[in-house]
């Protein structure tokens, strides 16, 4: 669906040739936004592998390519696919038989290759993406087996909780307490819009990225004391956005326990003390209504996920 008139069909039989053997690959390639337009790409491909060694998922990143495309040696024609039927099934993608007549499209491509920088993003990318998957195997006692995991039940189990949580218009992210260096699992719009970063950025990082040299060290322990106590915290530090401005962050940390009780997630809500609520309402009470928003959503989705073991417990 993203590939169009000028994409090189020498990288596609690449990509396909990468997912029949199962490695890695790096190729650069013309794609296609929505609107027709046009943007290079670095496309990094690697098999996700189980415990046992099997592939059971393959992991694909794209890094745009800096630099102004050329429309040299391009002209409409049929997009081409390459990959077995058994992954074109799986995954879903639409592959057409290659017509060896039409080799135009491939000067395009090859007037425009990534620079080491960007080939070294898109790896620190997947290696990090890789990492956190190992640790939710590790630690969330998710493991990714040979069998592969019901599409339909993770769905909808991300699905109910990505519902409720979407209806919280505060600025807030969920943390993982029992991953390490306790990342961010979920975060908000409103958090994206406050801070300049998008979503794909700041998943599986600590929210200590928000620091910088004005940030007060006292404050920061002051948070990791409240955490490591299992208690909540109010705290105003001065944090940086994406652009390096920064801004004054009152802060609300809160424990999430599920409903045995324990301590599932830690919430983090997130007020710019300049910004004023339009319905009057003061930073405690829009904090206090945030938590309580996500406590209830938690809950209710723990409760629901466990019914036999409440009973048998009982």
């Amino acid at each position: 669906m993203f590939q169009g008139p000028g994409t090189d069909r020498r990288s596609l039989m690449q990509i396909g040739e990468a997912i029949r053997k199962e490695t890695s690959i790096q190729v650069s390639l013309l794609n296609y936004r929505k609107d027709g337009s046009e943007h290079r790409i670095l496309f990094h491909l690697c098999p996700v592998l189980d415990e046992g060694g099997r592939v059971i998922h393959f992991l694909a990143v794209q890094v745009p390519i800096t630099g102004r495309s050329s429309k040299a040696g391009r002209r409409a024609g049929t997009t081409i696919g390459s990959c077995r039927d058994a992954v074109r099934d799986e995954l879903g993608f639409r592959c057409k038989s290659l017509d060896d007549a039409d080799s135009r499209g491939v000067e395009a491509d090859e007037m425009h290759e990534a620079n080491e920088w960007e080939r070294q993003k898109a790896t620190s990318a997947a290696k990090s993406i890789l990492s956190i998957l190992s640790c939710y195997r590790k630690h969330a006692n998710k493991v990714l087996c040979g069998k592969r995991c019901s599409p339909t039940n993770l769905a909808s189990l991300g699905s109910s909780l990505n519902i409720s949580l979407g209806r919280i218009k505060q600025s807030f992210v969920l943390t993982d307490p029992s991953l390490p260096d306790m990342p961010i699992v979920y975060a908000s719009d409103a958090f994206l819009s406050l801070t300049g970063y998008s979503r794909h950025e700041i998943l599986g990082r600590n929210c200590r990225f928000l620091s910088g040299p004005g940030t007060d060290t006292k404050a920061l322990q002051q948070i990791k004391s409240s955490i490591q106590e299992e208690r909540a915290c109010a705290v105003r530090l001065l944090n940086y956005r994406k652009d390096e401005s920064s801004f004054w962050n009152l802060l609300y940390i809160s424990p999430v326990r599920n409903a045995t009780g324990k301590i599932a997630f830690f919430v983090g809500v997130q007020i710019d003390e300049n910004c004023e609520d339009p319905n009057g309402l003061s930073p405690e009470m829009r904090q206090l209504s945030a938590v309580a928003a996500v406590k209830v959503a938690a809950r209710i989705l723990s409760s629901g996920a466990g019914p036999s073991s409440r009973s048998s417990s009982s």
